[in-house]
C-alpha cells in the first residue's frame, strides 16, 4: 500500500472512532441536530428525551426521540409521529409531553399554531411502546379553543397524589389547569365545576412544568422571547397543587461565555434520590436563528430552605449516570 493511501485510511479510521467518541462521551449538547422544548422522562428502564423538531412551522411536522441508559449517550429513534398519522394537524407540532399508563405510552403535542376559529391546539397519541410508532387518539385537537386567554399549547401532563391525571397548559401569557379522564379522550370538571382553572403567576409566558419535592409544588415556566437571547425559566412553590404561585426567582438563563435562549426546559429525578437534572434548549453561541436551538442538561440543586438555586449551564453537561438501578 502506497504510505498516503495508508495515511488515508489511517486518518478515516481515527474520524470514524473520534466521532463515535464525541457521541457517547459528556458534553453538551447532548445529541446532533437542531431540536428544542426538551420532554425528559423515565420509561422502560431509561431516559427518554422527546424534543421538538425545530424548523420553519412548515417543516416542523413530525417528531424524533431519544434514550438513553446513562443520561451521556442517546440513541435516536427517528420520526415516531407525523402529520401523516393526525390528519387535523397541519405545521407546526412541537412541546411533546409523554405519560406511561397501563402498558400504553401516550403523546400530547402542539399543532398549527391555534388562533381562534382555526383548527389545531393540544392532540393526544398512542403507541404499545416509547419509541412509537403513535397513532392519534382522538381524529380531533383534545383541546382547540382558547380559555382563559391560553393558546393551546405547551402542555404538561402528571398524576396527582390521588391518582386523577392533571394537565398545565398555555401560552400568550396564560397558564390553565385541567383534569383529564382516565383514558384521556376528554376533560373533567374540577370539584368547583370549573373546567379550565387558570394558574397563571406573574411574568409567565409558556412552557409550564410542575413537579413535587418534600410537599411542596413546584411550578416551573418560561419568560422572555423564545426566538431571542433574553429567554429563560422562572420559578414559584407552593403548598396546594392550585397555587397561588408567586414568582420566587430566576432559575435559568443565558451565559455570554456558553449560549443564549436557554429555556423551555422539563426536569428529571432519580428514581429514589433527590438528585435532580434539567433538560432544556439553547442557542448556541454566534448563532442567531430562531430555530437554531439545541438540548442540553445540566444538574439541579436546591438550598437548605428548598429554593432552586440558579443552574449554571455548561459545555461538559453531566457525567454518566444510571438511571434505574
Amino acid at each position: 500500500m502506497f504510505p498516503y493511501k495508508r495515511i488515508l485510511v489511517l486518518l478515516s479510521f481515527f474520524i470514524v472512532h473520534q466521532y463515535s467518541f464525541s457521541q457517547s462521551s459528556p458534553g453538551n449538547p447532548i445529541f446532533p441536530g437542531w431540536y428544542a422544548d426538551p420532554e425528559v422522562a423515565l420509561l422502560k428502564g431509561k431516559a427518554w428525551i422527546f424534543p421538538t423538531y425545530s424548523a420553519r412551522y412548515e417543516q416542523q411536522v413530525f417528531f424524533d426521540a431519544f434514550s438513553s441508559k446513562n443520561l451521556v449517550k442517546w440513541k435516536k429513534h427517528a420520526r415516531i409521529i407525523d402529520t401523516a398519522a393526525v390528519k387535523w394537524a397541519k405545521k407546526a407540532m412541537w412541546a411533546p409531553a409523554i405519560i406511561e399508563k397501563e402498558g400504553k405510552f401516550y403523546l400530547f403535542f402542539s399543532a398549527n399554531d391555534v388562533h381562534e376559529g382555526e383548527t389545531g391546539g393540544i392532540g393526544v397519541a398512542v403507541a404499545d411502546k416509547p419509541q412509537g410508532p403513535y397513532k392519534d387518539l382522538l381524529g380531533k385537537p383534545l383541546i382547540g379553543t382558547i380559555h382563559n386567554g391560553a393558546q393551546p399549547i405547551d402542555q404538561f401532563v402528571f398524576q396527582d397524589d390521588a391518582g386523577q391525571y392533571l394537565m398545565i397548559y398555555g401560552g400568550w401569557g396564560h397558564c390553565n389547569m385541567v383534569r383529564l379522564k382516565p383514558d384521556f379522550t376528554g376533560l373533567i370538571p374540577f370539584d368547583d365545576g370549573k373546567v379550565y382553572k387558570e394558574i397563571t403567576p406573574k411574568g409567565y409566558v409558556e412552557g409550564p412544568v410542575m413537579f413535587r419535592r418534600q410537599d411542596k409544588y413546584y411550578f416551573m415556566w418560561s419568560e422572555g422571547g423564545w426566538g431571542g437571547p433574553n429567554y429563560r425559566v422562572a420559578y414559584a412553590v407552593s403548598d396546594s397543587i392550585t397555587g397561588p404561585f408567586e414568582r420566587i426567582g430566576t432559575v435559568l438563563q443565558q451565559d455570554s461565555t456558553v449560549a443564549t435562549g436557554a429555556g423551555h426546559h422539563s426536569v428529571l429525578q432519580l428514581p429514589k434520590k433527590d438528585e435532580w437534572y434539567i433538560v432544556y434548549h439553547r442557542r448556541p453561541l454566534g448563532k442567531k436563528g430562531a430555530n437554531e436551538r439545541v438540548v442540553c442538561i445540566d444538574r439541579m440543586f436546591f438550598d437548605e430552605n428548598g429554593m432552586i438555586k440558579p443552574v449554571r449551564i455548561t459545555f461538559e453537561g453531566v457525567h454518566p449516570k444510571k438511571v434505574l438501578r
